[in-house]
């Protein structure tokens, strides 16, 4: 198998028929010698009945159901632990990464590249998806030490050998382009243009956005850990300066009523501080608990051309 596209499809039985006609037209010109991964991730508006009519009518398509809605990047695992192309394209289903585009990340591929990112230029998400990202981004960069950039996403075309490697990595706390982005490998980036969502609105609302970027951060930092231990510093040396303060309008009998505002202010920041340590060091380990369950990463309730 020359290409395997994986999808994962969530609430999009509109998109199905266009997604199909627009991938099959970029796909042939490329190779013939193709399969499509749709991996219905727990929808529950007949986007299963739309994949398996697709797949029973053309056998290049692969048709996946999870059990429940596990969530995206585990929806895109289900779909690289089964494709077996040479090369894999890695896309969202709600045309927003153009199947258009698939020649020009292959074409990149073949001039010597592992991994070929596709960097969105004129997104057209709405103003606060915008700006909730490059937050999100910069916050990540600054756990994280590295510089990651909020237009590239999951799209992107990956060598069989990287998607092999990714294949090792099993822990429960999955982030598809930060995996990719740890493996190394030799990457380039291409400028595509971003669509319009073909139907219907996104599904990742403020909630999920905000709980799949504090996985994100405690999977793939350490960081949090360390600020905590360089405020414990910095809070030990403000106790420090602020006892020779104290101490010294002690000696000039400027205290009137000893003790009482110094004891009232640590105990309240102090207090808060400790309980903000006991959560990050919590979430922490609430990932490892979740982690040395060992479950497996999703369930497949139906398979088609598997």
């Amino acid at each position: 198998m020359q290409v395997s596209v994986v999808i994962p499809v969530y609430q999009a039985k509109n998109i199905i028929a266009e997604l199909l006609r627009r991938l099959e037209i970029s796909l042939l010109k490329i190779t013939s010698n193709y399969e499509l991964l749709l991996i219905d991730d727990g929808s529950t508006d007949n986007s299963w009945q739309a994949i398996e009519d697709a797949a029973y009518e053309n056998k290049n398509i692969k048709a996946i159901k999870l059990s429940r809605n596990f969530g995206q990047h585990y929806a895109i695992t289900a779909g690289l632990d089964a494709c077996g192309g040479t090369w894999v394209i890695v896309m969202d289903c709600d045309l927003q990464d153009r199947p258009e585009e698939i020649p020009a990340l292959y074409s990149k591929a073949m001039e010597g590249f592992d991994i070929v990112f596709a960097q969105r230029i004129n997104r057209t998400d709405s103003f606060w998806k915008k700006v909730l990202s490059k937050l999100f981004y910069k916050v990540y960069s600054l756990l994280a030490g590295i510089k990651y950039d909020g237009n590239v996403g999951n799209f992107g075309i990956y060598n069989k050998k990287v998607i092999e490697t990714l294949k090792t990595m099993r822990e429960p706390m999955r982030a598809f382009s930060p995996m990719v982005r740890w493996v190394g490998f030799n990457k380039a980036f291409i400028t595509v243009e971003h669509g319009e969502r073909f139907s219907g609105k996104s599904t990742y609302s403020l909630r999920k956005v905000f709980s799949l970027a504090g996985d994100i951060i405690l999977a793939y930092s350490d960081k949090p850990l360390k600020i905590i231990i360089q405020i414990g510093f910095l809070i030990s040396f403000i106790s420090f300066l602020i006892a020779v303060y104290y101490l010294v309008i002690y000696f000039e009998g400027r205290i009137l009523v000893p003790g009482y505002i110094s004891i009232i202010l640590s105990i309240w920041f102090l207090g808060g501080l400790i309980i903000l340590n006991l959560g990050v060091i919590g979430l922490y380990i609430s990932k490892i608990f979740a982690g040395i369950k060992n479950r497996p990463l999703y369930i497949i309730d139906k398979s088609i051309n598997i």
